[in-house]
Parts: structure tokens; C-alpha cells; sequence
């Protein structure tokens, strides 16, 4: 699905950034990341550096990625074509108002990282 749907809709340049679950790690997922965006993807034992334990800040990691899923996986899927117009409705069901309800969110999250000096901080 990443190579065939995710990455041709990438824009030029992009910087891929994953989690550190076991799928993302596989030989065959790095190679495939080394291939398609070379000294640009950020994941485990990559050469990128990522601050070691950072929090993922940003709107997407914080709410978008949480909201579609919960709402793509409301209804259970026939087929691959099923579940990418799923993504896509979900995708455009989220309105202006509810992305600056994020953007103020990660606003206090980012006061909360510089109150901080930077440590570990419980998410409510």
C-alpha cells in the first residue's frame, strides 16, 4: 500500500518519518524507504538522527492519524478499493474548524515541551 498508493501522492522532497513498530523495520520496508527516499526517512537505526524518546509534535501524529482510523474502522471493509475510498471520505469529513482545534492543541503541548525543558511529559 505504501509503495503503490501512498508514496506516488507524496510531494517531491518529502521526509518519511515512521514509528518503531516491527513492520516498519522489516529488510524489505528499509529497502524500500533507502530506495525511495534516500537520507531522508527518519525511523530505528536509520542514518537521519531523531533525538532519541522525542515526541512525535505534530498535527497529524497528534489527532489526524487517530481520527481516521477510529472512522475508516467504523464499518468493516470488502476490498482494498473499499478501504481507500473509506480513507478518502474520512479524510475530507474533517472540517476547518475541528484542524484548528488541533493546531491550539499542539500549541499548548509545544508550552508544555518548553515549561518542560524538553522531558518526558504524560499526554492527557
Amino acid at each position: 500500500m505504501l509503495q503503490l498508493y501512498a508514496v506516488p501522492q507524496f510531494p517531491e522532497g518529502v521526509i518519511s518519518q515512521l514509528d518503531g513498530s516491527p513492520p516498519h523495520y522489516c529488510n524489505t520496508v528499509r529497502e524500500f524507504l533507502d530506495t525511495t527516499f534516500p537520507q531522508r526517512w527518519i525511523g530505528r537505526g536509520v542514518v537521519m538522527v531523531w533525538p532519541p524518546r522525542s515526541q512525535d509534535i505534530t498535527p497529524l501524529d497528534l489527532y489526524l492519524w487517530g481520527y481516521v482510523k477510529q472512522h475508516v474502522h467504523s464499518e468493516r471493509m470488502n476490498d482494498i478499493n473499499h478501504l481507500k475510498q473509506r480513507i478518502t471520505d474520512v479524510i475530507h469529513s474533517v472540517t476547518p474548524d475541528v484542524l484548528t482545534r488541533v493546531c491550539e492543541e499542539l500549541d499548548y503541548l509545544l508550552d508544555v515541551c518548553r515549561a518542560t525543558n524538553g522531558s518526558h511529559i504524560e499526554l492527557r
